[in-house]
């Protein structure tokens, strides 16, 4: 049974039950053959251990949990919206139908409803995970604060997950094979070539090192040096400003004041979340 972590606004909540559907809402019984895969299914990767051990539980138990499905574009074809592994086991037992709710849903509410099933279940690989962020943002143009408030997670959360994107394949593929961890990969994210990430990972992978031996590899290699200067200590008043910023804007806020002047930075994190903050700061005129 999946353990309810509080993802999003939950699988009911996102798609209504449509009175235009036969049985829309009510559990009913599907041939298995009728139901087509989610194409935004977001997950690619099934251990298959798990998949037989769902298998038999299948065989003895049955199916306990239905599938959501929805209408396809052909009479009579449903296109699977939540429970993949349950089909697929289901169709490794032999069964010919399986329970079933039948919803409407647009193509984003395809997308959520698989995204924060797996998230539930803490099914999805990061990158798997960071892929349908993408799509989110970018097919659907929801900005990064708009995605972590339906998945449950927290802004930087979501733009951090999204950057794994950005490294080379054979890091990915050593992040996928779990030769490394999220961790590893976020660190090695600080380097600016894909040259210089694939040369850490070998590095990485022939010594052994931690998220944190690997962070002050990173450190190395990208040639920072540490700031000799001191940094004013922030002041009360300023640091309950920047925190009420950033709760206003959904992002981070650096304020530097000194005596009766200084500046305030305002971070993105994309050209998405950029859009968003000038719509929040313009109210939608377009110019400040």
């Amino acid at each position: 049974m999946a353990k309810k972590s509080g993802l999003g606004r939950g699988l009911d909540a996102l798609i209504p039950g449509s009175e235009s559907v036969p049985e829309a809402g009510n559990i009913t019984f599907i041939e298995i053959e009728k139901i087509k895969p989610n194409p935004r299914q977001p997950r690619r990767n099934f251990n298959p251990n798990e998949l037989n051990e769902l298998t038999s539980s299948v065989l003895e138990y049955g199916v306990l949990q239905p599938l959501i499905i929805s209408p396809g574009r052909t009479p009579g074809e449903y296109l699977l919206v939540a429970g993949e592994r349950r089909l697929q086991a289901s169709r490794l037992a032999g069964l010919v139908s399986v329970p079933v709710v039948i919803r409407e849903t647009t193509d984003m509410e395809q997308l959520e409803l698989a995204l924060i099933e797996n998230l539930q279940r803490a099914d999805l690989n990061p990158l798997e995970e960071a892929e349908a962020y993408r799509q989110l943002a970018e097919e659907f143009n929801l900005a990064h604060e708009v995605i972590a408030r339906k998945v449950g997670r927290n802004r930087t959360t979501v733009s951090n997950t999204l950057r794994l994107l950005k490294l080379p394949d054979v890091v990915k593929n050593a992040l996928i094979e779990g030769r490394i961890s999220e961790g590893h990969a976020r660190a090695l994210l600080g380097l600016v070539s894909s040259e210089a990430q694939t040369a850490a990972l070998k590095t990485v992978l022939s010594r052994e090192l931690n998220v944190r031996q690997t962070e002050e590899l990173v450190h190395k290699l990208g040639g920072v040096q540490r700031e000799k200067t001191i940094r004013p200590i922030k002041t009360a008043e300023v640091a309950d400003l920047e925190e009420r910023l950033r709760n206003s804007l959904g992002t981070k806020v650096l304020v530097r004041a000194r005596k009766d002047k200084g500046s305030l930075t305002i971070y993105y994190y994309s050209n998405e979340e950029l859009d968003h903050l000038m719509e929040r700061l313009t109210h939608g005129s377009g110019s400040l």
